[in-house]
């Protein structure tokens, strides 16, 4: 075989990356080892979602976590990016957007879920001053293997914190033009205390902003109805969220003791 044949028949490594890419595209993985859910349309784009809840996990190093980083009731300041000027000069980004989503007590120790949201840079220059405020907060965005891979995309991380212990149980990237729409759901159920493998009772989800009504329903035949409220409503109260910066609400929901995740669904 000539050396120009044989070059013909090598391929790059962004020919490589997109036949990856393309083959995890294909794979359903949920928000290992618990239950993930995805209802609606474009379920290429929830796919990628789900797979990049379940890197997430293992990033977090526990077998019990789903990462989710603040929502409306912001609580502490989050990592402050800097924007080079036309000048060269810099100036501060806005820092991520910090909403906590739900909180409550249980058994004498406080629980919180909270969403992460970062703007999408509008070029590589903005994407690398995020990307570096992003990393110095412990945030590192998936999929993302140059400051230019950032650009035009929101960034989010979510968090579970249990009795002061803090986990990132999810995180994205997603265009900044995504939506979700009518029943769109993607959701994903975890236990609520670190360390347990069993009481899968916290479920976390994202749905489209018109939704207005999300049906959680236990193992013991329960529901929790899940309504779309104004950020002054309490974050004790399980509601249907819109944190700024979000492309999509958001909701929170915990089945009572003895009982576990069954489903959840949008009602229209």
């Amino acid at each position: 075989m000539s050396a120009d044949r044989e070059k013909d028949h090598h391929m790059s490594d962004s020919d490589i990356a997109l036949l990856l890419a393309d083959a995890a595209d294909e794979v359903e993985i949920g928000i290992a080892p618990y239950d993930a859910v995805i209802r609606g349309g474009r379920r290429r784009r929830a796919r990628r979602w789900a797979v990049a809840a379940a890197t997430a996990l293992v990033l977090a190093g526990s077998s019990a976590t789903l990462a989710v980083a603040g929502l409306p009731g912001g609580d502490g300041g989050a990592a402050v990016a800097t924007r080079p000027t036309a000048t060269g000069t810099s100036r501060a980004f806005e820092p991520a957007n910090r909403t906590t989503l739900a909180t409550g007590t249980e058994n004498g120790k406080e629980w919180r879920v909270t969403l992460d949201t970062w703007p999408a840079p509008v070029d590589t220059a903005e994407a690398q001053a995020m990307l570096n405020a992003m990393r110095a907060h412990g945030e590192d965005p998936p999929d993302v293997r140059r400051a230019s891979d950032l650009v035009g995309k929101i960034a989010y991380f979510v968090y579970r914190d249990y009795g002061g212990a803090s986990t990132k149980v999810m995180e994205n990237t997603v265009p900044a033009s995504d939506t979700m729409t009518g029943t769109d759901l993607t959701s994903g159920s975890l236990p609520l205390e670190p360390g347990n493998t069993k009481d899968v009772r916290l479920v976390i989800g994202s749905v489209a902003k018109t939704a207005q009504r999300v049906n959680c329903d236990w193992t013991n035949g329960t529901a929790t109805v899940v309504e779309k409220v104004d950020s002054e409503t309490s974050t004790d109260v399980p509601a249907i969220r819109s944190p700024e910066g979000s492309p999509y609400s958001w909701f929170v929901c915990l089945a009572p003791e003895g009982a576990q995740y069954k489903s959840a669904e949008v009602i229209e």
